[in-house]
């Protein structure tokens, strides 16, 4: 189902809320249980993730991988983080020990599949087993270090309109939001400032 990066999907469960607040798509473990089903295909480290149920703990290790994912997306883009993460980001030694003890709670190794007729491919498989929550918030930590350390960092953006609180994958040189109503919401803002100037 996944688009983005599986760190990227994270980092937007937080939301403008169409009323001019934020939403927080994992505020409960029932809303951590349908993100995570939603991504059942890019979480292939967790066992039975379609049929995956959030608890509070896990609820509090996957938010708290989020926002140092937050954290670290505001460090990594250019003109500034996005305005949400402005106020509350972790401090960037914070976040990193955060991300890196998530993704060494499960190591994963390199395993080869080469089916018959097929071309050989690699997926990476946990060494041992892993709790449901050390899976989860490895894979998501993992995804992040990924992101941050590829080339798709180069094109990673907060979104500046209004109210928003996304950041975005830029796809084009001209695209400056994430989506095309938060420009058109920035494009009405710059012309009421202008005529109240």
């Amino acid at each position: 189902m996944a688009a983005h990066p599986l760190a990227l999907d994270l980092a937007l469960t937080i939301r403008h809320d169409g009323q001019g607040g934020v939403a927080d798509d994992l505020q409960d473990p029932t809303g951590l249980t349908r993100w995570v089903r939603e991504h059942a295909d890019a979480l292939a480290v967790l066992p039975a993730a379609d049929r995956f149920r959030a608890d509070d703990d896990t609820l509090a290790a996957v938010r708290s991988v989020r926002t140092a994912v937050r954290s670290l997306f505001a460090r990594a883009v250019p003109g500034g983080p996005n305005p949400s993460d402005a106020q509350r980001p972790l401090p960037v030694e914070s976040a990193l020990r955060s991300l890196n003890a998530a993704a060494a709670v499960v190591p994963v190794v390199p395993h080869l599949s080469w089916p018959e007729g097929g071309d050989p491919t690699e997926e990476s498989r946990p060494v041992g087993t892993a709790s449901h929550r050390d899976a989860l918030t490895a894979a998501l930590a993992s995804s992040a270090i990924t992101l941050l350390t590829g080339p798709d960092r180069a094109r990673l953006r907060a979104c500046h309109a209004p109210r928003c609180v996304r950041y975005f994958l830029k796809e084009h040189p001209r695209q400056e939001w994430c989506k095309q109503s938060c420009g058109n919401r920035a494009r009405v803002a710059r012309h009421h400032e202008r005529h109240r100037a």
